[in-house]
């Protein structure tokens, strides 16, 4: 059984929300549920971060979304497994002008696809989308992010059912 979570999401919030990546490109965690499943993320459009267009510096997009996927995996399977990134992508669709937001969602139906792909005690490739939104709605950016799953070994240990001798 994984041990229970040590990090709190108000927490976590308050402490993302100071870490100099984030405070000086303009990006803040608006909100993380307690129980881990949801975020929501906003980027500002400000001197620090805007390219030479005028509109959102690419970087910065791509910031705002990086640890999030992996966040929410990790903290709702537990410290029985490791959760890493893996891979990522970016598609741009259109400039970012002002305030742009990110929402991660992670579903019972996700966790429970990780759980049966690790559970002979093998890794797990798991693709995650998010599309950065404008105030209007209109997309910004399409972000896919891979984060790996295995469980630990000791976890997979314990799982294993006791034989008899023969």
């Amino acid at each position: 059984m994984a041990r229970k979570r040590t990090l709190t999401a108000a927490t976590f919030r308050r402490g993302i929300n100071l870490w100099p990546p984030f405070l000086f490109a303009g990006i803040k965690v608006l909100a993380v549920d307690d129980d881990f499943r949801t975020a929501k993320v906003r980027l500002r459009l400000g001197r620090l971060n805007r390219n030479w267009v005028g509109t959102h510096f690419g970087g910065s997009i791509f910031a705002m979304t990086d640890p999030f996927w992996m966040l929410l995996v990790m903290q709702n399977l537990g410290s029985d497994y490791y959760v890493w990134d893996s891979a990522a992508e970016i598609d741009f669709v259109s400039p970012g002008r002002g305030d742009i937001v990110a929402d991660f969602v992670l579903t019972d139906d996700r966790l429970a696809e990780i759980r049966e792909l690790t559970a002979d005690g093998g890794k797990a490739l798991v693709w995650f989308d998010t599309e950065v939104l404008a105030a209007d709605g209109s997309v910004v950016a399409r972000v896919r992010k891979q984060v790996y799953v295995r469980p630990k070994p000791e976890r997979t240990a314990r799982a294993e059912p006791v034989g008899t001798a023969v």
